[in-house]
């Protein structure tokens, strides 16, 4: 049986899969919700509070012209912590993405409060999104 947290990041992934990022600020996300995503490009930086993180998730898919997608592979979770392997693909330009990423979240009280996202090949993500 897996762990609740771990079915939250589940359920929140499967919510992004479906571009239904109002669920992500209203079910899975706190209000003051803080996402570190490294890197130099436009996605990258401290993002606080909800709408901010929804707008910078958002920008994946606006940037890509909508193929921007994740293939979860695995969610392993306890009381504090969660951390979440997958693939991202994407297409812009011309050119493609596929990455291998892991995203490390803090939840509390059924919410994630911080998340920070790492990629494989951080290089090829800056050149791609910029």
């Amino acid at each position: 049986m897996a762990h609740p947290n771990e079915d939250l990041v589940r359920e929140a992934f499967a919510a992004f899969g479906r571009g239904d990022i109002d669920a992500l600020q209203r079910q899975y996300f706190a209000d003051d919700i803080r996402w570190h995503f490294p890197g130099r490009s436009p996605l990258a930086g401290d993002h606080q509070g909800v709408a901010r993180v929804a707008e910078m998730l958002g920008r994946p898919s606006e940037l890509s012209g909508d193929t921007h997608r994740i293939e979860l592979h695995d969610v392993i979770g306890n009381d504090e912590h969660v951390v979440a392997l997958h693939t991202t693909r994407a297409e812009r330009a011309g050119r493609q993405l596929e990455v291998s990423a892991v995203h490390v979240f803090h939840v509390h009280d059924g919410k994630v409060t911080e998340a920070w996202t790492h990629h494989a090949d951080l290089y090829a993500v800056d050149e791609f999104w910029s």
